[in-house]
């Protein structure tokens, strides 16, 4: 079956050990991306739901990965999932050189809810890493060395589940005047346990930001990318 190059599948990881409320909230995003792109057809799916890319996606589609970096899931899984399907994969979300304003202007408003401004603030960006490879840990200081010019006096401290330095060390450093932001596309086992375990144990006092995938003009963001992909140039 050849697909209208007006459709588009959102795809993200999952969560394994259960499907179902990852793939729920990606078809909710997938909704909002609708939104800022009518006469498109958005679908979703998850890498974790068994079968269900293959089932979504046919030829003709923009593939949009709702993942952080060009890793191994990205690079590896994903073409190889879609073999055989002509079909145009876009940018990982991470990557996109319109989020990290979004988020600096996400870390701001957050600030300012605690009477904050950025000087002098102290923000942990907690990020997946990875022991597969340095794809993961690069995308989290890439975007790192992006924030900062954007957020003048704001000190942007990565720290990794995976690899060092690790969550809970990065925080421990940190005084209270802090923001820790997950730089996450989705709220897995990662975001809802491993984080807040780590920050427990580091003692840290400062607030949470949603994970990154889900701060406010997200959707607005991937409409352009998917619309930009579509006709094969960079968003």
């Amino acid at each position: 079956m050849t697909q209208s190059p007006q459709t588009a599948v959102i795809t993200a990881h999952g969560q394994p050990s259960a499907p179902g409320p990852a793939e729920a909230d990606l078809a909710s995003l997938a909704a909002e991306v609708a939104a800022f792109l009518p006469g498109w057809g958005i679908r979703s799916a998850t890498l974790a739901t068994p079968e269900r890319l293959e089932e979504v996606t046919a030829n003709g589609a923009v593939v949009y990965p709702f993942f952080m970096s060009q890793g191994y899931f990205t690079a590896k899984v994903l073409p190889a999932r879609l073999k055989g399907v002509s079909c145009r994969i876009a940018a990982p979300f991470g990557l996109d050189a319109a989020l990290p304003p979004l988020a600096a202007q996400a870390v701001q408003q957050a600030a300012l809810a605690q009477g904050w401004n950025t000087d002098g603030l102290h923000l942990l960006l907690a990020a997946h890493g990875s022991a597969r490879g340095p794809k993961a840990a690069e995308a989290a200081e890439d975007f790192a060395a992006r924030l900062r010019p954007l957020l003048p006096g704001c000190t942007v401290t990565p720290g990794y589940v995976e690899q060092d330095p690790r969550i809970e060390t990065a925080a421990a450093q940190l005084p209270g005047r802090a923001l820790c932001l997950p730089f996450f596309a989705q709220a897995g086992d990662h975001v809802k346990e491993d984080i807040p375990a780590a920050l427990d144990a580091a003692r840290f006092g400062g607030a949470v930001l949603p994970v990154t995938g889900a701060l406010p003009g997200v959707p607005k963001l991937i409409a352009a990318a998917i619309r930009a992909a579509a006709l094969d140039r960079e968003p």
